[in-house]
């Protein structure tokens, strides 16, 4: 059997189409319900739909007054605060097309992504460093204060239109560590509504608390877009807010869903759970959730963690599900409605069991426009009908799909093509290790091996200890050659683990 699972099509996004008004429209039904709230250790923030809807549309009208087109881009510097979404979500109602970016970026990164971008306007928090002028055309500058001033301004009307237009940005680093605006449609949203049920286990009645700040896509998207689409109530601890108390303000505030990075459930589990009675199950992406880690929240809480898969240009797409488990050492299977296939050097799907290139097809709605001005890079990841990811994938023969690591971050040793994320799951299980990182580094001209890059969990184990622990578990040709002890092992601003930054680190040492 070969490595495809096509459950398409999903169910056609309307047209004429606003992202905004959809994900606010069944709130819309039920004003006075809470829609989120903003959760702190002595009490929490309310917004009901009512107020939060009258916001986003205030917020539209300003814009609009500030004398800003549909259609012109719209930079956000914000911070970790509710100003956050709702910039975004009046942006697009009024057909603007707002390009969200992290916080902790510094003036000279912001500035060369600004400089390609030409916004229009800049919405800016205080402290947050914004690009340096030096275009013809300087752009706009609104403060979080213009904002809070136009929550009550009269509603925008929608700018319904053609689902396929461009609706928002989002950067992503891609393996060439250079920042890349991947462009997303307002279909985009609704190609989200099959992760409701093919990874959430999401209701009307949920109240999903998510760990991430508001200005990370992974809280945007799964914290506050999905929960709102389909009326249920978001949770956000306030900034400040440390992961050891995240479990007591699950408890208060009666979370049903929990999600997070791996690293925030790492933090989490470093203090006792208390009884979580209303919490039905978590949710983990950005990053591989170690094995050590998931059994760890499943001992302390009495329920399971459920993974997603996925990228910038397309959200996620493959993943577990309290429906459907993932297998051992899997990441799930392909979300309904998706046609997702393992393809060989030739573009074909390889035979289930064999190693490939993992590939969406290419009219999936969730599929990005492109990248900002790159036709031709674009182009380099669009083949025969196929997304082609850049992640090396497994197909089992009930279409469970193990992820094997991105192309640029597989390791080779004597021929032989080896997963960081093997060697790292058995190092993470070591229990005087807190975590680690699989890379490969150059020792001599045309001479590399496998390092681990580990922290320890109290005293160092030593070399020779972590060397007896590699011969149990791994080949030979899998083991480490060097162990480098860290400190803490370098992330990226979505928190992931940058394993790029080891291999520069190394490169450049004496």
């Amino acid at each position: 059997m070969l490595s495809i699972v096509d459950t398409r099509p999903p169910p056609p996004c309307p047209a004429p189409f606003n992202l905004a008004e959809y994900v606010l429209e069944e709130g819309a039904r039920r004003p006075e319900r809470i829609a989120l709230q903003i959760l702190r250790p002595t009490g929490a923030e309310r917004w009901s739909y009512a107020r939060l809807i009258g916001a986003v549309r205030g917020i539209g009208t300003g814009l609009l007054r500030a004398g800003l087109a549909p259609g012109e881009r719209v930079l956000l510097r914000l911070g970790n605060n509710v100003e956050f979404p709702l910039a975004y979500l009046g942006a697009i109602a009024a057909g603007l097309v707002p390009v969200p970016t992290s916080s902790q970026l510094t003036a000279r990164e912001i500035t060369a992504m600004s400089a390609d971008l030409e916004p229009a306007a800049v919405i800016a928090g205080e402290g947050i460093a914004l690009p340096e002028p030096g275009t013809d055309r300087p752009a706009r500058l609104i403060t979080a204060a213009d904002l809070a001033r136009w929550h009550d301004l009269p509603p925008c009307d929608w700018d319904r239109a053609s689902p396929d237009r461009l609706a928002y940005m989002v950067f992503t680093s891609g393996s060439s560590g250079r920042a890349r605006a991947v462009m997303h449609a307002h279909r985009a949203v609704w190609a989200r509504r099959v992760m409701w049920q093919g990874w959430y286990g999401l209701g009307p009645e949920d109240r999903l608390m998510h760990a991430g700040a508001f200005n990370w896509t992974y809280t945007l998207g799964t914290g506050l877009m999905d929960p709102w689409a389909i009326g249920a109530t978001a949770l956000i601890p306030q900034a400040g807010v440390e992961p050891v108390q995240l479990a007591l303000l699950m408890k208060r505030f009666d979370a049903t869903i929990f999600a997070a990075a791996p690293g925030v459930y790492r933090q989490l589990l470093k203090m006792p759970v208390p009884p979580l009675p209303r919490l039905r199950h978590g949710l983990s992406a950005g990053e591989k959730l170690p094995d050590v880690t998931r059994s760890a929240w499943e001992a302390a809480t009495g329920t399971q963690i459920y993974e997603a898969l996925g990228m910038s240009e397309i959200s996620t797409y493959i993943s577990s599900s309290p429906d459907r488990p993932a297998p051992p050492a899997s990441a799930g299977y392909p979300q309904p409605g998706r046609c997702v296939a393992v393809l060989g050097e030739d573009g074909a799907p390889v035979p289930r069991g064999e190693a490939g290139q993992l590939a969406v097809a290419d009219d999936d709605p969730g599929l990005m426009l492109g990248y900002w001005r790159e036709a031709a890079e674009t182009a380099a990841r669009l083949r025969d009908g196929w997304f082609l990811t850049g992640d090396t994938a497994m197909m089992a023969e009930d279409g469970a799909i193990a992820y094997l690591g991105r192309d640029d971050d597989m390791l080779n040793a004597g021929g032989f093509r080896v997963s960081p994320l093997e060697i790292e799951r058995v190092f993470d299980a070591h229990p005087a290790i807190s975590e680690s990182a699989a890379v490969e580094l150059a020792v001599r001209e045309g001479v590399s091996v496998i390092a681990l890059a580990y922290v320890a969990r109290g005293e160092d184990p030593g070399e020779a200890a972590l060397k007896a622990h590699a011969e149990v578990h791994l080949a030979r040709y899998k083991q480490p050659r060097l162990y480098l002890a860290r400190e803490a092992l370098p992330r990226a601003a979505n928190n992931k683990l940058d394993r790029r930054a080891l291999r520069l680190a190394w490169k450049e040492s004496p």
